[in-house]
């Protein structure tokens, strides 16, 4: 199956993440509206999704009978529920595409039936706004053109990496985790210049484009990130002196925690 060839594609679970996906793939021209098929347990969201975007609201069973490319947006902790309902139908030639956390895709597979072609995603918040940093991992059988054809998808809504599974807990941990952290540095930053004097709205503008702009030249020029830093870091002089500060309060051993118990927390939710 290629993206030239999908028929129609389906979301079990229509929350933020998959509202993000659904723009990704109408805005990239990758499959039209009318042949993106969603449910959820609230009508009152199917029914916005449907009214802005054209997609079809549906039941699971109608859903997934109709789509050639399934994601499971739901919560983990609903899993159990959406593959028993499921086993009612057959899977046959059907892509799954779980963004489910901390989910592998054996007990998908399990849940499901066996040949069922599982690929399971880490997207992030940032689908929503089509800046998405994603990877993504084969199950049992899932093919090479199963892969292509997901790279292409996420490529619709940001980046996209292929991994082992093994690492997928880790990428929930740092990536699919990630924003947080960094909203959190944000709001840190411009509370910083608020406190020297600058207003809410200019400090927190300066501080949201400059880690935008600095992500853009760690993106574009390929360089480590000390190597960019060294270059913004002068003897004696003002950024000397606040990365000093930052790691004398513990900044970046802070930062490698985050990732690390939010790893051991994605695991905790597979079990």
């Amino acid at each position: 199956m290629t993206s030239s060839n999908i028929q129609n594609i389906g979301f079990i679970g229509a929350g933020k993440m998959a509202e993000g996906i659904m723009k990704g793939l109408i805005k990239s021209g990758v499959i039209h509206s009318e042949k993106i098929f969603a449910s959820d347990i609230d009508p009152d969201r199917l029914s916005w999704l449907s009214q802005t975007y054209g997609i079809k609201s549906a039941a699971s069973l109608e859903t997934v009978q109709a789509c050639d490319v399934v994601f499971f947006a739901v919560k983990p902790q609903q899993a159990d529920s959406v593959f028993e309902e499921l086993k009612a139908i057959s899977l046959d030639g059907k892509l799954i595409l779980s963004i489910m956390a901390g989910v592998p895709t054996r007990r998908i597979e399990e849940g499901l039936k066996t040949g069922v072609h599982v690929i399971r995603i880490m997207p992030n918040i940032a689908a929503t706004v089509q800046a998405a940093a994603s990877a993504f991992c084969l199950g049992k059988w899932a093919t090479a053109d199963d892969a292509a054809l997901t790279r292409t998808l996420l490529k619709t809504f940001g980046t996209a990496v292929q991994v082992e599974e093994k690492h997928l807990d880790a990428i929930t941990g740092l990536s699919g985790s990630g924003p947080a952290y960094v909203f959190a540095f944000i709001e840190a930053l411009a509370d910083g210049g608020v406190r020297m004097g600058l207003s809410r709205d200019t400090a927190l503008t300066l501080a949201a484009q400059t880690v935008k702009g600095a992500a853009k030249m760690l993106l574009e020029t390929g360089d480590h990130p000390a190597v960019l830093r060294d270059r913004v870091t002068s003897p004696a002089g003002t950024t000397s002196y606040g990365l000093a500060e930052m790691e004398k309060y513990g900044f970046k051993n802070a930062v490698i925690q985050a990732v690390v118990r939010a790893t051991e927390r994605s695991k905790e939710l597979g079990q």
